[in-house]
């Protein structure tokens, strides 16, 4: 019977050791709780084609050219004063902007002109093409030729001519370019002309374009 009695006690410690271990191990074994809050997903930004300024607020400022410049003309383009076919392709508004500077006791003299135009998208390679034809000499003039030039924009071409006068010999550099559906020149005129100022003046005005 002290058998049976033992039998019994240990029964039942097995049972109470068993049911604990269960709880343990349930309390191990419980799922995590799921996190039902969204994650965000990022989106990329598209840029849109189409330079969403005006010209006029394309244009460069006093503060992005050299100390020594003075501001000259600002102005918006008129419709009248495009010749017909670059009406025809579409011309759709323009600015001019232009600034120099003067050393008097020498005679010496810079300008900066910018002009902005814009067109249709489709219609600016083109444009660009017409006025790139148009910066070549219509004879063979070893006074003028492209000069290397960084990329600016879509496409881009630099133009270097000597002209000589009354008042000594003129330097001009012309760069053109175009981005998005935006057609810009921007010439360098003087006794005194610094090319590497103009790289910096015509990468200001790319990043412009917005």
């Amino acid at each position: 019977m002290e058998r049976g009695y033992r039998s019994s006690i240990l029964l039942a410690i097995l049972t109470v050791i068993c049911a604990g271990s269960a709880g343990c191990l349930s309390s191990i074994f419980v799922p995590a709780p799921h996190n039902n809050a969204t994650i965000p997903i990022a989106t990329p930004t598209t840029e849109s084609p189409l330079a969403t300024l005006s010209a006029g607020d394309m244009a460069l400022q006093l503060s992005d050219l050299p100390s020594d410049y003075i501001l000259r003309d600002r102005t918006a383009i008129a419709y009248a004063g495009i010749s017909q076919v670059f009406q025809d392709l579409g011309w759709q508004q323009g600015y001019q902007v232009s600034y120099y500077r003067m050393d008097k006791d020498v005679n010496d003299i810079t300008t900066i002109v910018q002009e902005i135009n814009l067109y249709p998208l489709d219609n600016v390679k083109e444009v660009y093409s017409l006025e790139k034809e148009a910066l070549l000499p219509l004879e063979d003039n070893t006074t003028d030729y492209q000069v290397p030039f960084p990329l600016q924009g879509d496409r881009s071409i630099a133009w270097r001519e000597t002209r000589s006068g009354d008042h000594g010999t003129l330097v001009t550099y012309t760069v053109i370019f175009t981005k998005k559906n935006v057609y810009e020149k921007i010439s360098m005129t003087g006794t005194t002309t610094d090319y590497e100022a103009l790289k910096d003046i015509a990468q200001k005005a790319v990043a412009k374009i917005r």
